[in-house]
């Protein structure tokens, strides 16, 4: 990549507008043009002309369904950019809630929350710790499944499709533990069974999840976690 190259997709980055764009884009959905200008406040306008930066730049990709024009993140590798860029960025000390809405809602996302496409925050920090002290998953010489590892994805039925370039396991800071939690294709194919088997579900209108009942049976049985430190 040249110096200019660079540059060029730093810009897309740098401007609060598009900033807004990414990190809703980061629950894994495809949004709409009017729903994202509703969400950053801006004129529709406003947001097609910012919408048309980043799909040329190679950050979102388009899809057109009808009269329908939808956009999400490009692929994995933008959406852990757009993380790692938050969890960067996040200030020493965080400005107090707004509301007791915020602070409810910020108190569910630190807790538990989808990036993009694998669990985030305390619970997937939880969930990356018990894989690591049951030998599951190394971290020492960087993120990798270890043979009971692959294992253990086999006995919960979890699937691990390659799929180009992306990882089998890679380590994503979270924003809010400033620790790795487990990304890549174990992270996400984890993800999905979490949310599939009813381990966990969607709570509120953000990326915030919470375990359910039957999910922390399940994680208990499969990985040693205790209830209380899911809650």
């Amino acid at each position: 990549m040249a110096a200019s190259d660079l540059a060029a997709l730093a810009a897309l980055f740098a401007d609060e507008t598009r900033a807004a764009f990414l990190l809703a884009l980061l629950d894994g959905r495809a949004w709409t043009a009017g729903e994202l200008a509703r969400h950053a406040g801006v004129a529709p306008s406003t947001a097609s002309e910012h919408l048309g930066k980043l799909v040329a730049g190679g950050v979102l990709a388009e899809e057109r369904q009808g009269r329908h024009r939808y956009v999400r993140l490009a692929d994995a590798g933008i959406a852990h950019l757009v993380e790692d860029l938050t969890a960067r960025s996040e200030p020493a000390v965080a400005a107090p809630p707004r509301s007791l809405g915020a602070a409810g809602a910020g108190r569910a996302m630190a807790r538990g929350r989808t990036c993009y496409d694998h669990l985030a925050g305390r619970l997937g920090i939880t969930i990356t710790e018990a894989m690591t002290a049951r030998g599951l998953l190394r971290q020492d010489t960087g993120f990798a499944l270890t043979d009971p590892g692959l294992a253990w994805f086999g006995e919960l039925g979890v699937p691990l499709e390659r799929r180009g370039r992306r990882p089998v396991a890679r380590g994503c800071l979270d924003r809010t533990e400033r620790r790795p939690h487990l990304a890549g294709i174990a992270g996400a194919a984890l993800c999905r069974h979490a949310l599939d088997a009813g381990w966990c579900v969607r709570i509120g209108s953000e990326r915030a999840v919470k375990v359910t009942g039957e999910g922390e049976s399940a994680l208990y049985a499969s990985l040693g976690i205790a209830p209380e430190e899911l809650r």
